[in-house]
């Protein structure tokens, strides 16, 4: 190992890795477009993702109480996992096109690990008790609807942030 691969740090590694990669490799050999649709993908997951998260955190936060979080829940909740889903895949591979680049962009370093804090609050709030009430179809009580605001609320910044950081990565 020469000096200079032993004061290569991990992450970046890590990035030289995935852009040199089969996957990489593949998709920048199907053209010109490629690149162009993965973002049109990306933004749609985006927009599916947040769409519904959107909606359903201000629910929990309080609008449109005469509209049940169950029966909120239940098209939102698969719609924003698919939506993540389709954000993922399509993010990781337009990543793998030029991966280096973003070596040191401070914008990936506060988005990725934001992408994870929003997952652990999405498992925490599924097993709230007064999640766990509200989807099974019981009127929320006042404390359960302070739990819920406050859920909301948490959901809301994590996910404006991950779409911020995002969009600012391009800028840097």
């Amino acid at each position: 190992m020469t000096g200079a691969e032993a004061a290569t740090p991990p992450i970046l590694a890590a990035m030289a890795w995935l852009e040199g990669s089969a996957l990489a490799e593949f998709l920048r050999g199907l053209g010109i477009w490629t690149y162009g649709l993965l973002n049109l993908g990306h933004i749609l997951g985006i927009g599916a993702l947040f769409g519904t998260v959107l909606i359903l955190d201000l629910r929990l936060l309080g609008l449109w109480r005469s509209v049940s979080i169950a029966s909120l829940a239940r098209p939102a909740v698969p719609l924003a996992a698919g939506g993540f889903v389709l954000a993922v895949f399509t993010g990781v591979a337009m990543f793998s096109f030029n991966t280096t680049e973003y070596h040191g962009n401070p914008f990936l370093y506060i988005k990725l690990p934001m992408i994870v804090v929003g997952l652990v609050n999405v498992a925490v709030i599924q097993r709230l008790g007064a999640w766990r009430r509200a989807v099974a179809g019981s009127s929320p009580g006042t404390a359960d609807r302070a739990v819920l605001a406050v859920a909301g609320g948490m959901s809301l910044a994590i996910w404006l942030a991950v779409i911020t950081c995002g969009r600012m990565i391009g800028y840097w």
